[in-house]
């Protein structure tokens, strides 16, 4: 065997066990109670959750709470099956969290509340289409 094919069958056998590796650490969403019971079997993995932030009849964000540190708070979000779960998260409010459309939380449960390791935003002013006024 040519010394060239020895290279070509090392560089596809590294591709594949990239991309089994990557694969393996991929998460779907899942609601609270889901996230609760992958928690409660020992479950260790992060786990991504999306929700909305509860708000009350004017629109306004209710159950934010900013922690002792002054530097992390915990809100309140709700699920796809409309279950209100309490979120603390160990870091400043992300630019442009109270106008999200929807929030999606990256961690796991510790007792009764989930602790969050990292939120992603999807804010509508950055998709809604602007129109151009014309004079």
């Amino acid at each position: 065997m040519k010394i060239s094919h020895i290279i070509a069958i090392v560089v596809i056998a590294a591709a594949i066990g990239i991309i089994i590796a990557t694969a393996g650490d991929a998460s779907t969403y899942v609601n609270f109670d889901q996230a609760y019971q992958m928690a409660s079997s020992g479950n260790s993995t992060q786990i991504h959750v999306v929700g909305e932030l509860k708000k009350d009849a004017a629109g306004h964000v209710v159950g934010l709470e900013p922690g002792a540190d002054k530097l992390s708070f915990s809100f309140v979000l709700v699920d796809d099956n409309k279950k209100e779960q309490t979120v603390y998260y160990n870091e400043p409010m992300p630019a442009d969290f109270l106008r999200s459309e929807k929030v999606v939380v990256i961690g796991g449960y510790q007792n009764d509340q989930f602790v969050a390791k990292k939120i992603l935003l999807k804010c509508p002013s950055k998709y809604q289409d602007q129109k151009l006024v014309t004079r």
